[in-house]
């Protein structure tokens, strides 16, 4: 893996915990910030990012997306 992008509407929705834990832990992935993934019916519902160029992850809360990233990161 070697990029994460977030949607900045998202962070404002609950996701900017994730990114800030995620950049601080793992300073060797790209953790880029978007105006918007085009993922916008997930996004205003659920904690949204995109992994490399295609791969999307949602989860309910910031805590879920965060375990999904850490056990996909390895």
């Amino acid at each position: 893996m070697k990029k994460i992008k977030y949607c900045c509407r998202n962070l404002k929705n609950g996701a900017k915990p994730v990114y800030k834990s995620l950049k601080a832990e793992f300073p060797e992935i790209k953790h880029k910030k978007r105006d918007c993934l085009g993922c916008c019916r997930l996004c205003s519902k659920q904690c949204v990012v995109m992994v490399g160029k295609k791969e999307t992850l949602c989860a309910a809360t910031p805590e879920l997306l965060y375990k999904q990233l850490k056990e996909l990161i390895g």
